[in-house]
């Protein structure tokens, strides 16, 4: 699918793509594109746009180049963060003439909110460089949002560690559930990180390779706040992938914690039943030669022995605080 935007009246017009007129287009998406979508883009750009398994290729030579008079950098971005399955996969963008061409096979937010926003109030979307620039701020606004929500959750997770209350079985599955969220936060952090990292890449390149056509100051100014806050947001995901790390020890710990203490009661039963067991196999063996089996009172002595062999282990294990 191709859609265009014409810059009209500081609006971006979504429009019918003409590939014999784009007098006034700035922005081109092609979202999914089909093989005869590309070939007819590519003979009207004069470009070789890159292919979906191109795209997927992590070599940063593959990813941002400079070819036949266009710029390309591809950059890995998320979308779907609010549900348990996000999306990462990469976007392409090309600037050439001064217009933008996106290639992208997934929906990040970004694309969505930016065209809705510059069709109401003006973002100076005058070509293609500012319609990236917009875009790229607009990403970087989307992935502070969901690192904000996360580092609110990884709060919530740190507090229910650290006040899990209940039976110890009640206990016991609230941490097997914090260890499932732990993991889900990991995961999102991780790949935020890593869109990140493609952004910081494709923001140093674009310093270099970018051509505004009004005011190349004001272009470079947004691309050096567009990277500080990446590096800004860099920062945070590492202090979350720390937090969340130190959470996940602290859980295994917990856990640890729970375990010893079964093995520690199943030990002080073994050391005070172990006596009774003793005297009790003592007096169940069947020799005829028993002197006591004669006794009158053999069978309750014997019993108190066994309760006095019980007793007195147990006494000792408390007193010395083992138990």
């Amino acid at each position: 699918m191709i859609n265009a935007y014409l810059d009209e009246q500081d609006r971006l017009l979504c429009t019918r793509v003409d590939t014999n007129n784009l007098e006034g287009v700035v922005w081109i998406d092609l979202f999914e594109p089909t093989d005869e979508e590309e070939a007819i883009l590519e003979q009207t750009l004069g470009i070789d746009i890159p292919t979906r398994e191109e795209m997927d290729e992590i070599e940063i030579s593959s990813r941002l180049y400079v070819e036949d008079g266009a710029v390309f950098m591809t950059a890995t971005l998320p979308a779907n963060m609010d549900s348990d399955e996000p999306i990462l996969a990469p976007v392409t963008f090309v600037l050439v003439n001064h217009r933008l061409l996106t290639v992208r096979y997934h929906e990040p937010r970004a694309f969505k909110t930016l065209p809705a926003r510059a069709s109401k109030v003006s973002m100076g979307c005058h070509d293609g460089e500012s319609v990236l620039l917009a875009l790229l701020e607009a990403q970087v606004d989307r992935m502070a949002d969901v690192l904000e929500r996360s580092a609110h959750d990884t709060a919530g997770i740190s507090r229910a560690i650290f006040h899990v209350k209940g039976s110890r079985r009640r206990r016991s599955k609230g941490l097997q559930s914090i260890i499932q969220e732990i993991a889900r936060q990991g995961d999102l952090t991780s790949n935020l990180r890593e869109c990140l990292a493609s952004l910081e890449r494709v923001t140093a390149f674009l310093t270099q390779a970018i051509q505004p056509v009004r005011s190349e100051k004001e272009a470079k100014s947004r691309i050096k706040t567009i990277s500080r806050d990446l590096n800004s947001l860099a920062d945070h995901a590492d202090s979350l992938t720390q937090k969340l790390t130190f959470l996940l020890d602290a859980t295994l710990g917990l856990i640890s914690i729970q375990q010893n203490d079964i093995i520690k009661f199943f030990s002080v039963a073994a050391a005070v039943f172990l006596p009774p067991t003793l005297v009790a196999s003592i007096y169940g063996m069947n020799f005829h030669h028993m002197p006591e089996l004669d006794w009158i009172y053999g069978y309750p002595i014997a019993l108190g022995i066994m309760v006095l062999s019980a007793v007195i282990p147990y006494l000792l294990i408390r007193r010395r605080g083992l138990f």
